[in-house]
Protein backbone atom coordinates (compact mmCIF):
# COMPACT_ATOMS: atom_id res chain seq x y z
CA UNK A 1 0.00 0.00 0.00
CA UNK A 2 2.86 3.05 0.45
CA UNK A 3 3.84 2.29 -2.86
CA UNK A 4 0.57 3.82 -3.59
CA UNK A 5 1.43 7.74 -2.54
CA UNK A 6 4.47 7.34 -4.87
CA UNK A 7 2.25 8.19 -7.76
CA UNK A 8 1.29 11.58 -6.02
CA UNK A 9 4.68 12.66 -4.92
CA UNK A 10 6.25 11.69 -8.28
CA UNK A 11 3.24 14.67 -9.88
CA UNK A 12 3.65 17.28 -7.03
CA UNK A 13 6.82 17.13 -5.47
CA UNK A 14 9.76 18.72 -7.61
CA UNK A 15 8.58 22.21 -8.01
CA UNK A 16 10.13 25.21 -8.97
CA UNK A 17 13.78 23.72 -9.58
CA UNK A 18 15.13 26.98 -11.67
CA UNK A 19 14.26 29.14 -8.57
CA UNK A 20 15.95 26.69 -5.96
CA UNK A 21 18.81 26.15 -8.16
CA UNK A 22 19.62 29.95 -7.44
CA UNK A 23 18.98 29.43 -4.27
CA UNK A 24 22.48 28.64 -2.51
CA UNK A 25 24.80 25.41 -1.71
CA UNK A 26 24.53 23.13 0.84
CA UNK A 27 24.93 19.47 0.79
CA UNK A 28 22.02 17.65 -0.43
CA UNK A 29 23.42 14.31 1.05
CA UNK A 30 25.20 14.15 4.55
CA UNK A 31 25.49 10.72 7.41
CA UNK A 32 22.49 10.03 8.06
CA UNK A 33 21.68 9.29 11.70
CA UNK A 34 21.04 5.70 13.28
CA UNK A 35 17.59 4.62 12.20
CA UNK A 36 16.49 4.82 15.84
CA UNK A 37 16.79 8.73 16.16
CA UNK A 38 14.93 9.64 13.21
CA UNK A 39 11.53 10.63 13.55
CA UNK A 40 11.97 10.56 17.74
CA UNK A 41 13.18 14.19 18.44
CA UNK A 42 9.60 15.61 17.79
CA UNK A 43 11.74 18.99 16.82
CA UNK A 44 8.07 21.09 15.56
CA UNK A 45 4.56 21.86 17.52
CA UNK A 46 3.19 20.07 14.63
CA UNK A 47 4.89 16.96 15.31
CA UNK A 48 3.38 14.66 17.41
CA UNK A 49 6.17 13.46 20.25
CA UNK A 50 7.75 9.78 19.15
CA UNK A 51 7.00 7.05 21.99
CA UNK A 52 8.94 4.46 20.90
CA UNK A 53 6.73 1.28 20.33
CA UNK A 54 8.39 -1.83 21.85
CA UNK A 55 8.61 -4.57 19.71
CA UNK A 56 10.69 -7.46 18.71
CA UNK A 57 11.73 -8.79 14.59
CA UNK A 58 8.66 -11.59 15.26
CA UNK A 59 6.26 -8.33 15.19
CA UNK A 60 7.02 -6.60 11.92
CA UNK A 61 5.11 -8.12 10.14
CA UNK A 62 2.17 -6.89 12.16
CA UNK A 63 3.87 -3.78 12.25
CA UNK A 64 3.27 -3.35 8.36
CA UNK A 65 -0.24 -4.92 7.99
CA UNK A 66 -1.26 -2.40 10.64
CA UNK A 67 0.78 0.40 9.04
CA UNK A 68 -0.56 -0.29 6.03
CA UNK A 69 -3.86 -0.26 6.97
CA UNK A 70 -3.60 2.79 8.67
CA UNK A 71 -2.58 4.78 5.27
CA UNK A 72 -4.98 3.61 3.47
CA UNK A 73 -7.23 6.16 5.61
CA UNK A 74 -5.68 8.99 3.65
CA UNK A 75 -6.51 11.63 3.30
CA UNK A 76 -6.72 11.22 7.68
CA UNK A 77 -3.57 13.05 8.47
CA UNK A 78 -3.87 11.93 11.91
CA UNK A 79 -3.75 7.85 10.34
CA UNK A 80 -1.14 8.64 8.04
CA UNK A 81 1.04 10.07 11.34
CA UNK A 82 0.00 6.78 13.40
CA UNK A 83 1.34 5.02 9.91
CA UNK A 84 4.55 6.45 9.60
CA UNK A 85 5.17 6.04 13.38
CA UNK A 86 4.35 1.90 12.92
CA UNK A 87 6.66 1.85 9.71
CA UNK A 88 9.67 3.60 12.18
CA UNK A 89 8.90 0.85 14.68
CA UNK A 90 9.25 -1.49 12.04
CA UNK A 91 12.39 -0.18 10.52
CA UNK A 92 13.95 -0.04 14.11
CA UNK A 93 13.45 -3.55 15.11
CA UNK A 94 14.93 -5.39 12.19
CA UNK A 95 18.21 -3.67 10.47
CA UNK A 96 17.90 -7.05 8.00
CA UNK A 97 14.51 -5.23 6.21
CA UNK A 98 13.51 -2.11 4.40
CA UNK A 99 9.51 -2.35 4.53
CA UNK A 100 9.64 0.30 7.09
CA UNK A 101 12.21 2.33 5.93
CA UNK A 102 10.38 2.90 2.38
CA UNK A 103 6.99 2.95 4.10
CA UNK A 104 7.95 5.24 6.73
CA UNK A 105 9.37 7.41 3.37
CA UNK A 106 6.36 7.14 1.68
CA UNK A 107 4.31 8.31 4.60
CA UNK A 108 6.83 11.12 6.00
CA UNK A 109 6.10 12.00 1.72
CA UNK A 110 2.20 12.37 1.65
CA UNK A 111 2.72 14.57 5.45
CA UNK A 112 4.80 17.12 3.60
CA UNK A 113 2.66 17.57 0.86
CA UNK A 114 -0.43 18.11 3.53
CA UNK A 115 1.23 19.90 5.66
CA UNK A 116 0.92 23.99 5.99
CA UNK A 117 3.91 24.03 9.04
CA UNK A 118 6.82 24.90 7.12
CA UNK A 119 9.18 23.81 10.19
CA UNK A 120 7.76 20.62 10.48
CA UNK A 121 7.66 19.74 6.27
CA UNK A 122 11.81 20.83 6.34
CA UNK A 123 11.97 17.94 9.30
CA UNK A 124 10.27 15.49 7.56
CA UNK A 125 12.04 16.07 4.19
CA UNK A 126 15.42 15.64 5.72
CA UNK A 127 13.94 12.78 7.69
CA UNK A 128 12.84 11.28 4.16
CA UNK A 129 16.27 11.42 2.77
CA UNK A 130 18.05 9.77 5.83
CA UNK A 131 15.43 6.57 5.79
CA UNK A 132 16.27 6.53 2.00
CA UNK A 133 19.87 6.62 2.58
CA UNK A 134 19.66 4.07 5.20
CA UNK A 135 17.15 1.87 2.61
CA UNK A 136 20.18 1.98 0.54
CA UNK A 137 22.68 1.07 3.09
CA UNK A 138 20.34 -1.91 4.08
CA UNK A 139 19.82 -3.35 0.26
CA UNK A 140 21.75 -1.73 -1.85
CA UNK A 141 20.36 -3.60 -4.67
CA UNK A 142 16.75 -2.65 -3.93
CA UNK A 143 15.93 -0.28 -7.20
CA UNK A 144 12.97 1.19 -4.86
CA UNK A 145 15.70 2.35 -2.40
CA UNK A 146 17.18 4.37 -5.34
CA UNK A 147 13.75 5.71 -6.50
CA UNK A 148 12.73 6.56 -2.92
CA UNK A 149 15.89 8.63 -2.30
CA UNK A 150 15.22 10.54 -6.05
CA UNK A 151 11.76 11.60 -4.46
CA UNK A 152 13.05 12.55 -1.39
CA UNK A 153 15.87 14.58 -2.51
CA UNK A 154 13.18 16.51 -4.75
CA UNK A 155 11.15 17.30 -1.91
CA UNK A 156 13.79 18.18 0.41
CA UNK A 157 15.09 20.61 -2.32
CA UNK A 158 12.20 22.41 -1.92
CA UNK A 159 11.63 22.82 1.55
CA UNK A 160 15.37 23.18 1.58
CA UNK A 161 16.24 25.44 -1.12
CA UNK A 162 20.15 25.50 -0.65
CA UNK A 163 19.99 22.13 -1.14
CA UNK A 164 18.29 22.15 -4.42
CA UNK A 165 22.16 22.47 -6.78
CA UNK A 166 23.51 19.31 -4.82
CA UNK A 167 20.27 17.59 -5.24
CA UNK A 168 19.61 18.08 -8.39
CA UNK A 169 22.17 15.88 -10.48
CA UNK A 170 22.15 13.35 -7.50
CA UNK A 171 18.55 12.88 -8.41
CA UNK A 172 18.62 13.09 -12.58
CA UNK A 173 21.13 10.28 -11.68
CA UNK A 174 18.98 8.31 -9.56
CA UNK A 175 16.29 8.77 -11.85
CA UNK A 176 17.90 7.57 -15.60
CA UNK A 177 19.03 4.43 -12.95
CA UNK A 178 15.52 3.89 -12.02
CA UNK A 179 14.30 4.03 -15.94
CA UNK A 180 17.19 2.13 -17.08
CA UNK A 181 16.96 -0.85 -14.89
CA UNK A 182 12.98 -0.98 -13.51
CA UNK A 183 11.10 1.22 -16.22
CA UNK A 184 7.46 -0.21 -14.67
CA UNK A 185 8.56 0.88 -11.13
CA UNK A 186 5.25 2.72 -9.57
CA UNK A 187 3.79 2.75 -13.09
CA UNK A 188 6.33 4.28 -14.45
CA UNK A 189 7.76 6.55 -11.96
CA UNK A 190 11.32 6.95 -13.26
CA UNK A 191 9.73 7.97 -16.58
CA UNK A 192 7.23 9.96 -15.39
CA UNK A 193 9.12 12.16 -12.55
CA UNK A 194 12.48 12.32 -14.44
CA UNK A 195 9.69 13.67 -17.46
CA UNK A 196 8.95 16.35 -14.66
CA UNK A 197 12.45 17.43 -13.85
CA UNK A 198 13.56 17.93 -17.36
CA UNK A 199 10.60 20.13 -17.84
CA UNK A 200 10.94 22.18 -14.67
CA UNK A 201 14.90 22.21 -14.17
CA UNK A 202 17.32 25.30 -15.60
CA UNK A 203 18.57 24.08 -19.04
CA UNK A 204 22.37 23.29 -19.86
CA UNK A 205 24.84 24.78 -18.57
CA UNK A 206 23.26 25.63 -15.35
CA UNK A 207 21.11 22.41 -15.01
CA UNK A 208 19.73 19.64 -16.87
CA UNK A 209 16.61 20.69 -18.31
CA UNK A 210 15.45 19.74 -21.57
CA UNK A 211 11.60 19.92 -22.59
CA UNK A 212 12.18 17.86 -25.31
CA UNK A 213 13.46 15.18 -23.42
CA UNK A 214 10.88 15.78 -21.07
CA UNK A 215 8.30 15.06 -23.55
CA UNK A 216 9.95 11.86 -24.36
CA UNK A 217 10.28 10.58 -21.10
CA UNK A 218 6.22 11.40 -20.65
CA UNK A 219 5.43 9.90 -23.65
CA UNK A 220 7.23 6.93 -22.64
CA UNK A 221 5.15 6.57 -19.05
CA UNK A 222 1.82 7.17 -20.79
CA UNK A 223 3.04 4.08 -23.48
CA UNK A 224 4.08 1.91 -20.21
CA UNK A 225 0.78 2.79 -17.96
CA UNK A 226 -1.60 4.70 -20.07
CA UNK A 227 -4.41 3.98 -17.42
CA UNK A 228 -2.69 5.97 -15.10
CA UNK A 229 -3.81 9.27 -14.44
CA UNK A 230 -0.32 11.09 -13.19
CA UNK A 231 1.63 10.11 -16.31
CA UNK A 232 -1.08 11.38 -17.97
CA UNK A 233 -0.71 14.65 -16.13
CA UNK A 234 3.03 14.62 -16.68
CA UNK A 235 2.61 14.11 -20.82
CA UNK A 236 0.12 17.01 -20.60
CA UNK A 237 2.38 19.79 -19.32
CA UNK A 238 5.33 18.19 -21.22
CA UNK A 239 2.98 19.29 -24.52
CA UNK A 240 2.57 22.72 -23.58
CA UNK A 241 6.21 23.12 -22.45
CA UNK A 242 6.95 22.18 -25.72
CA UNK A 243 5.00 24.15 -27.67
CA UNK A 244 4.54 21.72 -30.68
CA UNK A 245 2.06 21.89 -33.05
CA UNK A 246 -1.51 21.23 -31.83
CA UNK A 247 0.40 20.48 -27.91
CA UNK A 248 -2.33 22.77 -26.28
CA UNK A 249 -4.97 20.70 -27.82
CA UNK A 250 -3.83 17.71 -27.10
CA UNK A 251 -2.56 18.35 -23.87
CA UNK A 252 -6.86 20.19 -23.08
CA UNK A 253 -7.24 16.79 -24.47
CA UNK A 254 -4.92 14.47 -22.08
CA UNK A 255 -6.52 16.18 -18.89
CA UNK A 256 -9.68 15.28 -19.91
CA UNK A 257 -8.25 11.79 -20.51
CA UNK A 258 -6.63 12.20 -16.58
CA UNK A 259 -9.67 13.10 -15.03
CA UNK A 260 -11.79 10.73 -16.57
CA UNK A 261 -9.36 8.37 -15.59
CA UNK A 262 -9.56 9.77 -12.11
CA UNK A 263 -13.06 9.32 -11.75
CA UNK A 264 -13.50 5.83 -12.18
CA UNK A 265 -10.71 5.29 -9.68
CA UNK A 266 -12.15 7.38 -7.38
CA UNK A 267 -15.60 5.45 -7.83
CA UNK A 268 -13.42 2.21 -7.25
CA UNK A 269 -12.24 3.68 -3.63
CA UNK A 270 -8.47 5.26 -4.75
CA UNK A 271 -7.65 7.58 -1.82
CA UNK A 272 -5.09 9.35 -4.25
CA UNK A 273 -7.70 9.89 -7.07
CA UNK A 274 -9.46 13.01 -5.75
CA UNK A 275 -6.06 15.19 -5.10
CA UNK A 276 -5.62 13.54 -9.29
CA UNK A 277 -9.26 15.05 -10.19
CA UNK A 278 -8.32 19.10 -8.73
CA UNK A 279 -4.88 18.76 -10.49
CA UNK A 280 -6.31 17.78 -14.14
CA UNK A 281 -8.63 20.53 -13.59
CA UNK A 282 -5.95 23.10 -12.89
CA UNK A 283 -3.65 22.07 -15.25
CA UNK A 284 -6.67 22.21 -17.91
CA UNK A 285 -7.50 25.55 -16.55
CA UNK A 286 -4.25 27.23 -16.82
CA UNK A 287 -3.98 26.07 -21.04
CA UNK A 288 -7.06 27.94 -21.27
Amino acid sequence: MWRRHARLVAFVALVALTVLFFAGCAASLRTPPPVGSIGARGASAAAVPATPIPATPGDVPRLLEQAAALFAHRPDGAAVTQARELYLAAARTDDSRVEGLLGAVATGAWLIEHSTDRARRAELSTEGVQLAQWCRERAPQRIDCDYRLALALGQQARERPATAADALPRLTALLGKVVATAPELDEAGGHRVLALVLLRAPAWPIGPGDPEQGLAHAREAVRLFPGFPPNLLALAEALAATGASGGKDEALHTCAQADQLARQRLAAGDPDAGEWIDQAARAAAALR
